[in-house]
């Protein structure tokens, strides 16, 4: 019989983890922190990583912040550097990281990457309009960025003798979105974009393709895809959202951890090249 609580323990181990300072990344970066893993948060954004690692280590926990541009062979050449010569190895890539059209109410409205288009959002912008350049950076960090960082992070672990690889793919990796949830009477339309669905249903092939490729050298990758994350989304959302989970509602930010301690861990030593679906069911129907 296995010690259970051994089997998530994470001591002596090294996680990277980019995106890190996103809304679901600052939760995996705090769990793997307190499973006993030192955690590198990898971010562009400085201010919420430093602020991220300071909270960690005041709490007894190890980690460093490292600015990264996943789309940047050098940048995530540097950001497995810093990993190892902080901690001296590298266990585990967590890749977080990605561009994601947001509908909650911090984001309506704002022109983000649509600014400078004559469109109040990117999200306003029909598939038919759909700008070539948007689409390729999109591509470049939800999926290049990926390739980028497993990449990087195999040497280490091939050195080592082993590691471990968790890909945040989604629900529309899996399922086309439904526009109509994204529509509300007397507002201009908008839609999720292609480039999402199409590069998180790429994070699954390449999971895959990786997760055979280091048959036998014991390196083990598996993705992680989450249903719709709560995030203060309007009350038409939610409701529109909710009708399509079996559960009834969307998740809370902090339920896709459990998940992503148990792929990273010796829980699921047994599992690679696997997809496991945190969505309330939402796939099911």
């Amino acid at each position: 019989m296995h010690d259970l609580p051994k089997l998530f323990d994470l001591t002596g181990r090294v996680a990277v983890v980019t995106g890190g300072a996103g809304l679901l990344g600052a939760e995996f970066c705090r769990t793997l922190a307190q499973a006993g893993a030192a955690v590198v948060i990898a971010d562009l954004n400085e201010s919420a990583t430093a602020t991220l690692a300071e909270a960690i280590c005041q709490e007894g926990q190890r980690a460093l912040e490292v600015k990264v541009d996943v789309t940047s062979p050098e940048s995530v050449q540097r950001m497995v550097e810093a990993a190892l010569e902080a901690f001296g190895r590298l266990d585990i890539l967590v890749n977080s990281a990605a561009l994601d059209p947001k509908f909650d109410p911090e984001h309506q409205g704002r022109g983000d990457k649509g600014e400078g288009r004559g469109v109040s959002s990117p999200n306003s912008l029909t598939f038919e309009d759909y700008p070539l350049d948007l689409w390729d950076q999109a591509l470049a960090v939800n999926l290049t960025g990926a390739f980028l960082c497993c990449q990087a992070a195999a040497r280490p672990m091939l050195e080592q003798g082993n590691g471990v690889m968790v890909n945040l793919s989604s629900i529309y990796g899996l399922a086309a979105p439904d526009q109509r949830m994204y529509q509300h009477p007397g507002q201009p339309p908008q839609y999720k974009p292609a480039y999402y669905p199409v590069t998180k249903a790429g994070i699954l092939g390449l999971t895959q393709y990786l997760a055979a490729y280091y048959a036998g050298k014991n390196i083990r990758v598996n993705a992680l895809s989450p249903g719709g994350v709560y995030n203060g989304h309007d009350d038409e959302f939610v409701k529109a959202y909710s009708a399509r989970a079996v559960l009834g509602r969307m998740a809370e930010k902090d339920e896709m951890n459990g998940a992503l301690l148990f792929l990273v861990s010796d829980a699921s030593k047994y599992m690679t090249g696997a997809n496991l679906v945190v969505d309330g069911g939402w796939t099911t129907w």
